[in-house]
């Protein structure tokens, strides 16, 4: 089956990773998604090979967000070119942009514009700061307003650190991407009752606010703040990170101190530590939680992480995971299993790329190709909108499409 978004025309024009992620998914989930493209090198994006280090033959980020997409190349600047976007956005369900919304209104791509000209097109919009404030046309990769100004890099930075720690690349974006291809689905569902179209529209800002929202309901309702944890003084024992005798890290998840605290004391061979007044109570770990956690560090020092693997499988209320570097992430089964990477159909082969985070059991969906190259399908999806070889032709000798 070819997906649940199949039958679903959407027109991208997204740069660097939010915009694109979100016409990512749904082209993976099975919708028709046309990216536009300028002249010249195109979405910034395709400039991932470069960054990386070297002018490298593939670009894994820009494939990761853009496959089974079709790139057509149109110069904005013409006024043919802004007669075959409106063609293709009046045929559309879907309009998807992240760039800067006074951006689009100089292009006249505005939702307001496209849904007076197309009442049925949803109109996704991921901005930076939102459509309001002051700094509503501020400029913003997730860096600065997902991870920076949401509050995330300052909770994570402990005590005494040299810095705020640095994310990794595309976290916000990819998270706004998601909440802005669910917004498109609702609003899609919604058209099928209504027959009207609507701009739905998230920012980066406000996936950030959201990641954090455990945090900040409590500082709405309480006016505190959590602190950030300590390992060393961990309330609880039973939900922190330990290493093992080759350094190798791993996470306890006892969230429940009470029920989680029995079986981390039987694993660790002291079960009389369960009755010991010191730690009987959730109170008295907390409270002797600085003595506690080095003599837990030193049991965990003197086996390996599969060693302790296998005396936590004998605990069935002892829950843990190991810290895995991306080899080993790679190496996973359960991240195999669990459909966490696909293959992408890449010539006469396939290669193997991250799956976006959602499945359907009725309608499974599939990667139909690899990332398109720079305008790649811009003369069959300029044959689609019934043009001949011949305007093509005069279309490009105009400048007003490239590929």
């Amino acid at each position: 089956m070819p997906g649940p978004m199949d039958g679903v025309k959407v027109v991208e024009m997204g740069v660097w990773v939010a915009g694109p992620a979100a016409g990512g998914i749904l082209a993976d989930w099975g919708a028709d998604v046309v990216k536009i493209e300028p002249p010249g090198l195109g979405d910034p994006s395709r400039s991932f090979s470069q960054m990386l280090g070297s002018d490298l033959p593939m670009n894994p980020i820009f494939e990761m967000d853009n496959r089974s997409k079709r790139s057509i190349v149109l110069d904005l600047a013409r006024p043919e070119a802004m007669e075959i976007a409106f063609e293709l956005i009046d045929d559309a369900d879907v309009f998807i942009t992240n760039m800067r919304t006074a951006a689009m209104e100089r292009l006249g791509l505005d939702h307001e514009t496209l849904t007076r000209r197309n009442p049925r097109l949803i109109y996704g919009s991921i901005t930076g700061y939102g459509f309001e404030g002051p700094d509503k046309d501020r400029a913003a990769y997730d860096i600065a307003a997902f991870w920076a100004r949401s509050g995330i890099a300052n909770a994570l930075t402990g005590p005494g650190a040299p810095a705020p720690p640095f994310q990794r690349g595309g976290m916000g974006d990819h998270g706004a991407g998601l909440s802005l291809a669910a917004a498109i689905s609702a609003a899609l569902f919604s058209r099928e009752k209504s027959g009207k179209g609507q701009l739905v529209s998230t920012s980066l800002l406000r996936q950030g606010i959201y990641t954090m929202s455990f945090d900040l309901s409590v500082n709405l309702r309480f006016g505190v703040e959590i602190q950030a944890a300590e390992r060393k003084t961990m309330g609880n024992p039973a939900i922190n990170c330990y290493q093992d005798k080759d350094g190798r890290w791993f996470w306890i998840t006892g969230l429940e101190p009470d029920r989680h605290w029995p079986p981390l004391a039987r694993a660790v061979g002291h079960p009389e530590w369960i009755d010991d007044p010191r730690f009987a109570t959730t109170a008295d770990r907390a409270e002797n939680a600085a003595e506690l956690i080095p003599m837990l560090d030193e049991i965990f020092a003197t086996k390996t992480r599969d060693e302790w693997a296998e005396v936590f499988a004998t605990e069935p209320d002892f829950f843990w995971a190991p810290v895995q570097n991306y080899g080993e992430v790679l190496a996973d089964p359960q991240v195999h299993a669990s459909g966490a990477i696909v293959e992408v159909p890449d010539g006469e082969a396939t290669t193997l790329l991250p799956s976006t985070p959602a499945d359907f059991a009725g309608t499974p969906w599939a990667p139909r190709s690899m990332a398109p190259n720079h305008g790649e399908h811009t003369d069959e999806v300029l044959r689609e909108r019934g043009k001949s070889d011949e305007q093509i032709a005069d279309l490009r000798a105009k400048g007003a499409i490239g590929g």
